[in-house]
């Protein structure tokens, strides 16, 4: 069974910072391009970073410079370090991952990210 289960969000104030985790099981970690997407209330669910299983990167131009996705195959595990956050970034942020061969695609359930001003 494919679980992907973020941890990390929060409430923070402008300025600040928030890393989120999303620990992967049930998959072959290492051969899955892994990403970060939001849906902020009433808004469509928009791709925040994608990393592949060779380490390129991809992030939407609303938070190059400020967001950095990594992964570490030895844990199963990718990140979202989110700094000089943004009343924007507020939404839930969920974790997906793709079979970069099979084009399986898994979600996580999300965790909440809530930036005050």
């Amino acid at each position: 069974q494919v679980q992907l289960v973020e941890s990390g969000g929060g409430l923070v104030q402008t300025g600040g910072s928030l890393r989120l985790s999303c620990a992967a099981s049930g998959i072959i970690f290492s051969i899955n391009a892994m990403a970060w997407y939001r849906q902020a209330l009433g808004k469509q669910r928009e791709m925040v970073a994608t990393i592949t299983s060779g380490g390129s990167t991809n992030y939407a131009d609303s938070v190059k410079g400020r967001f950095t996705i990594s992964r570490d195959n030895a844990k199963n595990t990718v990140y979202l370090q989110m700094n000089s956050l943004k009343p924007e970034d507020t939404a839930v942020y969920y974790c997906n991952a793709v079979h970069e061969e099979l084009g399986h695609v898994y979600w996580g359930q999300g965790t909440q990210v809530i930036v005050s001003s």
